[in-house]
This record gives C-alpha cells, structure tokens and sequence, in this order.
C-alpha cells in the first residue's frame, strides 16, 4: 500500500467521511472519485476553547470509560464471552441466554470507535491496553467463517427471538445482524487508524468477505432492516482499497425496495425517493450512505434523491434545534409540518446522523447551508443529550416538558450514549475543509491546524469565545508567502436567516451586519454559497478579522406547524434558548406570554451550568380563577438558558416556544377534581389522564396521551383517586385516535365504575358510553359518594386505544 493512499485514507477516516477529487457524473467505480471537498481530519486540529475542549475532554476521560462500565454491568460483554464459550465447547457454559436486545453488540463497538478517536489524539496506554482485551473478546465470539452475532451464537437453536430461525431470515426487518456489521466496520478501521494494529480490522475484513459471498445480486438481494453497513463498507473500501466493499455498499442501497415500507425507507427505490419518511436514524444513516456511495461511483441518481429529501426536510420537517423525528411511535419523521413540543422526539442519535449527513452535503456541494444546519444542530438538538458531566443521557429532545423529563444514567436500548462517545471526539474534524487551492472555515472554534491547501503548508490559529461572543481573529501563517483562498462561512443566523427554507423566520430584522476585515482592511461580504472568498497572497502573521453581532433574536415558525402558531423562541447567535423552571417564579413555564415590546437583555454567567450566556427579561404568568372569567395577570421575571444545558437541576418545566399572544397562551388552570386526583392506569402514560391540556382532536400528537399499544382486543382500565371522597355524578372521555399512522383506534365499549369499599361497583343510570372521536363523550349518572373512579376499556379487535383526557364534575357543579 503506498504511502500517499495511506495518507489519503488516515485523512477520509479520522474525519469518517470522503474525501478528494470531483464527483463526476459517470456511474463507474473509478478510484480517482470522492468528495470535491476534504475535511481537514480532527487529527490535525485542536479545540483550544471554553466550549468543545473541555466537553471533548470530558468525553475521552469520563464518557468512554462509563459507557465501558454500563456495558461490563448490563451484560453486553457477557454475550460476547458467552458466545465464545459455546464456539469453544465449553461444557460448563449452562446459561444460553441472550441479555437485551439483538443489537447491543454495537453499542460495545461504538464506545470502542470513540475511544480510539481518543487515541488518535491522546495516548492512553492504559485504554489501549483495556482495547486490546475487548478485541479479543470479539474475536473470540465470531464463527469460524467470519460470521459475527452473538445473539445466534450463543444459542443457534433457540437464537433472539428477533433474530429468525436462521442466519440472515429476518435481515430485513429486526435481525440487526448487518446492522451491527456496519458499526463493526467502523470501529475497526478507527482502531487501525489510531493504533495501526490490525486485530480489529482482520475481525472486520474476514465478516465482511463472508458478506460478499452472501449478498449480491443472484445471491441473498434483501436489505438490511437498519442501514449503516453502507457507511461502514464504505470506510472499509477506504482502509483496504477492495473495491467488492464498495460494490457491496451500493448493492444494499439498490436492493432496497420498493413495496418494503416506509418505516426502513423500502417503501421505494432509494434513488425514486422524494422526502423524509420512517425511522429518523435509520434514514438519515441510508442518506450518508448514499452520499458516500455518489461519491466515490459518480451516480448522479444518489446525489439528486438525497437533495431532494434534504429539501423537505429543512423546509418541513427540522425542529428549531436541529432535531429531527418528530414522532415516538415509530422513532421517525411524521407529516409535514407536524411539529409538537412536547411529544417532541428528537432522539439523540437521529442528531447525529442528521449531522453526518449535512457534512456529506457540504463536501459534495461546497454549501455553507449544510454547515448552517449541522451547526444549529450541534449547538443544540446533539449536545443536549448528554449532560455537563458526561454521565447521563438523553434519548429524546423534546421542545418542552410538564417535568416528566430527565437525563438517564443509561438506556435498555443504549444505542444513544455510545453514538454520543464517537461523535463528540470527532467535533474538530468538522472545522474546517479544503479543496484544491482553497480552504474553507465552516466552524469557529477556538485553537489551532496545520494544513496543506494546494502545495502550500498553513498553520491557522482561531481565537473566539463563540458561541458566546461573535468576534473571531483567525491568524493564517503559511510556510512561505503565496497565493490561496480562505472561504470564510458567514452564518445564515447572522444573515437573518435562521435556517435556510422559510420553515422559521426572525421577527424583526436586525440591523447589525457582519463584517470582515484582512490586516485591518475592510472586505466586502461578497457571498457565494454562503462564504467570503478572501483571494490574495498570504504571508506569516496575516489575520482575518470576522465579527458576527449577536443580538436577542425572537424566531417565529411557519403558520403551518400548529403547535407554535402566535409563538416565538429566542436564539442568540447559533444558541437556542429555553426557559426552564428554577429560573421563574413558582416554577411554572407554559403559562407565560412574552410580548413583543418585552426588552430582553443577556449576560454571561461563568459559575452557571458550566459558563453560559443568559437572556433576562419579564414576561406575563396567567392563571385561571375559579368562578373567574378574567384571567389572572402578573408581572414576572425570567432568565432563559441554552436549551442544550437543561434538566440540569431536576425535574420540572421547560419551553423552548412561549406564547406571544393571549391566545397562544396556556393559563394555569383552576384546581378540579381532576387535577387533584392521582391517575393510574392498566398501562401507559396516566400523567396524561388529567393533564388539563386540552386536545385538537383524537389524532393529536402535539400532546402527551395515555395510550395501550401494542396491546390489543383487551379489556383495560384507568382510574382515578381522589385527594378526598367526593360526590361526583358526570365524565368525559377525549378518546385518542391515531388511524393512517398507528395501530390505535376508538374503544369498542367501555363502561364506569366507582369504589366502594374495597369493590367496584358500576354507576346507575348511565347517560350513554359514547365512542366518538374529535370530542368529549360525556356520561352523566346518579350522583354518588366515592373516593375513586374507574373506566374499564374494551379494546377493538386487532387494534389498541388511547385517551387525550379523561374529566370527572361534581353533582354540586351540576345545573
């Protein structure tokens, strides 16, 4: 192998995405293909700053070595030494069973591709000692022809039952078994990279040769269930130059579909595909795929679907925060415009790979729209699921929260905290890039690079307190004085757009400009495509002068996404603001109105939630009154954080979207029987039960709603206690109902009953149980005294359902 290919790959892989010459608009495998933009790799720069430094440093010290220790606890490890036993014939080994899931091998594989990031940049003898166990442990489980799942291995006759009766059965839905391949390849040819060892990669080279004997056209055509062996194949075409890895790669993206569902984007030929639909992950993974497959190959086709999907999704389907899969059902994309707050998904790792995916974007467009997005997506919807000390997690985002939200030590499906391990290391490599005789600064982030631009060797050095202050000196000394271009990115937010589609506006515009200076001198904001392109002879000691004004901006959504109509959040800079519940009087957020003429002023607070930037101003807290038609009003202070740093100080309520009219508000509701009473039910979300949030209709997700899924045709129950018996004598049901998206639809009966005693005992002379959906059925009955009320459900055949609300009246409050 020579050392300019070797180079090229250590270049490619630290960074894990393409690099190098002109896509061409042929269809042929020609090596000579890649990226026309190069990531300068996270090898060659060092983060020097207030925010990343220490947040990379945190993960590489503190998050690595905790996710190995969950995955020692939970098990994870045990599956790979169980199913090496079962490879040696150990006639010891009585315990054939599988713990978790069918793909918790990955997650030992991605805490091991982040710790050799960590490696790459920092030696640590005592991690690359405890890799070199772990290693062998893998290699230890993985049959004799390279097969590699331990979830079969360790019981062959009685497998996970995910996994199908054999080998590669249920590939295309559940299996996970190329799934967990794809993350293999991955982690493999990081350790390489960082150690140069080859233990982990010759495991990865001999399962994917047995991959190719497999699958392909005339053999084995199925899809995988969960794309990322397309990106994983990829990277190891790159360590290894086989070009069979690539082919294969392109075979599993063409494989797929039609006619499979939308659910693991089979529902049609990738390249025929138009928008966002399905599991976010396992989209945006399939998009990165298909990125790095157009690249080196030259299909056209590729590049045109995933700029297509990449439209609906910024002008339909992004959260202000750069989250993406808006719906927990299915963990994926819903319908356009469908945006809610507080059912909001966002899972932690769709973050991440909706930033694999728009740095792909970039390096095959040269776009700073792509870098618009995958910054708002970084400063916000991807760090936000890990917490300050690198030791709880995130799996969803939501926008808002009732209190019921907090961090997470760890997850049964733990796939979240080990994507957070790797991507984090890797945040430097997505500073800068480069092609031909141009480098371009997509990030600022304070610290320093060395790198080639054309024949020329440069050092740069960033210096900014960014995001918290929008001033960055950049100093540009090459080896010896001569001709380049430094595309300097001017951001979208700075231009008043806060993305690039018409998904969110500013309120106002804001009359502070960029600007840019070269040596003192004034130069003008010449865009294209988003950056300055600063053309001249550079020599030692050159500077670049950017300031960037970051005033409080208000942002507005589009009229269509209901859940922010007569809304705005605040943003400052790239950062999203939140306000959470310390940090307004009597804790309580929803029910503040922020009006426009509100004067918002901003300060660092350095012994805050590990130095932030905080917004002040006052808002309005409105309340309802029993027996009152008027609202009650009060004048209240607020202080917003960055959102990524809530739910830092325990449980309690937060909003990104606050109302700016009366109408858009939520009041604090009077106190009900309802309100007071403890819900409880045969499963599901009870909170949701008297929540007081009243829904659109029966298929609104804009909500939280107790709901029965996957149960179905049986009969269940909610139930109410009350803080003291009461004479009560009507109910309303808001039943939910989410057909054309989810298995859930309206009861086919139900009926009320009320305690006695330690007995139930239905009510007498019920009104009627009515079943209707987009309303309230309300039963009316003879009053009765009780200390609990009971609903019993029968589910419809085949089907689950749900409840929005579910509202209990006193007889004293009847006419």
């Amino acid at each position: 192998m020579s050392r300019e290919w070797i180079k090229m790959t250590v270049v490619a892989l630290c960074a894990g995405l393409a690099l190098s010459l002109v896509v061409a608009n042929s269809q042929t495998m020609d090596e000579k293909q890649d990226y026309p933009f190069q990531p300068v790799p996270f090898t060659d720069v060092k983060a020097e700053d207030e925010f990343w430094a220490p947040r990379i440093e945190t993960n590489r010290s503190v998050t690595i070595p905790y996710a190995f220790g969950k995955c020692e606890e939970t098990g994870r490890f045990g599956n790979f030494e169980r199913a090496a036993r079962v490879l040696q014939n150990d006639p010891n080994l009585q315990d054939r069973k599988v713990r978790g899931y069918s793909f918790d091998d990955t997650d030992i594989y991605k805490v091991l591709e982040g710790a050799s990031f960590g490696l790459s940049v920092k030696a640590n003898p005592a991690m690359d000692k405890y890799l070199d166990e772990v290693i062998a442990k893998i290699a230890a489980a993985q049959e004799p022809d390279g097969y590699l799942y331990t979830a079969r291995t360790i019981n062959p006759q009685k497998p996970h039952n995910w996994a199908g009766p054999h080998r590669w059965v249920n590939v295309k839905r559940l299996s996970h078994e190329l799934y967990n391949m794809g993350h293999l390849y991955e982690a493999a040819v990081a350790h390489y990279q960082a150690t140069g060892k080859r233990t982990l990669l010759d495991i990865a080279v001999k399962n994917a040769d047995l991959l190719c004997e497999v699958f392909g056209p005339g053999k084995n055509e199925d899809a995988p269930g969960h794309q990322i062996i397309e990106m994983g194949l990829v990277k190891l075409y790159r360590a290894t130059g086989q070009k069979k890895y690539l082919e294969l790669a392109k075979f599993f993206l063409d494989t797929r579909g039609p006619g499979d569902g939308e659910y693991s984007q089979a529902h049609k030929k990738v390249v025929e595909q138009t928008e966002a639909v399905g599991h976010a992950v396992r989209a945006t993974y399939m998009y990165s795929g298909m990125a790095d497959v157009a690249a080196l190959t030259g299909d056209h086709r590729y590049l045109e679907a995933i700029d297509r999907i990449w439209q609906d999704v910024v002008t339909k389907k992004l959260y202000l925060t750069g989250g993406i899969g808006a719906t927990g059902g299915h963990e994926g994309f819903g319908p356009a415009y469908e945006l809610p707050n507080l059912a909001a998904y966002c899972e932690t790792c769709a973050a991440i790979g909706n930033a694999y995916w728009n740095h792909r974007l970039f390096l095959l467009h040269g776009h700073a729209k792509y870098i618009d997005v995958m910054e708002r997506t970084l400063y916000n919807g991807l760090i936000s699921g890990v917490s300050l000390d690198g030791k709880l997690f995130f799996y969803p985002n939501p926008l808002e929260s009732d209190g019921s939200h907090s961090r997470s030590p760890w997850f049964g499906c733990a796939c979240c905290p080990g994507n957070i391990t790797r991507f984090v290391a890797s945040v430097p490599g997505y500073v800068y890039a480069k092609q031909d005789n141009a480098l371009y600064v997509n990030l600022f982030v304070a610290g320093q690079t060395d790198v080639t631009v054309g024949e020329q060797k440069v050092h740069l050095r960033q210096q900014t307190r960014y995001p918290w202050d929008g001033q960055v000196k950049i100093t540009v000394d090459p080896e010896q004085a001569g001709e380049f271009t430094v595309n300097v990115r001017i951001p979208g937010w700075s231009r008043n757009e806060p993305i690039p589609s018409d998904l969110y506006r500013f309120v106002d515009t804001s009359d502070d400009k960029p600007s840019l200076k070269v040596n003192g001198q004034t130069v003008p904001l010449n865009l294209k495509d988003g950056y300055v392109a600063i053309d001249r002879k550079w020599s030692k000691g050159d500077t670049i002068d950017l300031s960037l004004p970051m005033p409080v901006r208000r942002v507005m959504s589009h009229e269509k996404v209901m859940d922010d109509v007569g809304k705005v959040a605040l943003q400052r800079g790239p950062i999203v603001y939140c306000i959470e519940w310390p940090d307004v009087k009597d804790g309580h957020v929803v029910n503040l109105l922020l009006p426009d003429e509100a004067v918002i002023s901003t300060e660092f607070k350095p012994e805050l939630l590990g130095g932030v930037q905080v917004l002040r101003g006052e808002t309005i807290s409105l309340a309802r009154v029993e027996g009152h038609q008027e609202l009650k009003r009060e004048n209240v202070g607020f202080t917003a954080i960055p959102y990524y740093a809530w739910a830092h100080r325990g449980r309690g309520e937060m909003a990104v979207w606050i109302a700016r009219t009366e109408s858009a508000a939520r009041p604090l509701p009077a106190p009900t029987i309802t309100s007071a009473s403890k819900a409880s039910a045969s499963g599901g979300d009870a909170r949701a039960l008297n929540d007081q949030r009243e829904p659109k209709s029966s298929g609104d997700h804009s909500n939280r709603f107790l709901h029965w899924w996957p149960r179905k045709g049986t009969k269940e129950w909610v139930q109410y206690d009350f803080a003291k018996p009461t004479r009560v004598a009507a109910v309303e049901v808001y039943w939910f109902d989410d057909t054309g998206r989810g298995e859930c639809r309206l009861p086919k009966s139900w009926q009320l009953f009320y305690r006695e005693g330690s007995d139930w005992k239905p009510v007498q002379n019920p009104s009627g149980y009515g079943c209707e959906g987009d309303r309230y059925n309300r039963t009316s009955f003879e009053p009765v005294d009780t200390d609990a009320l009971r609903l019993e459900v029968q589910l419809p055949e085949k089907f689950s359902a749900g409840i929005h609300e579910w509202r209990v009246e006193s007889a004293e409050s009847q006419p």
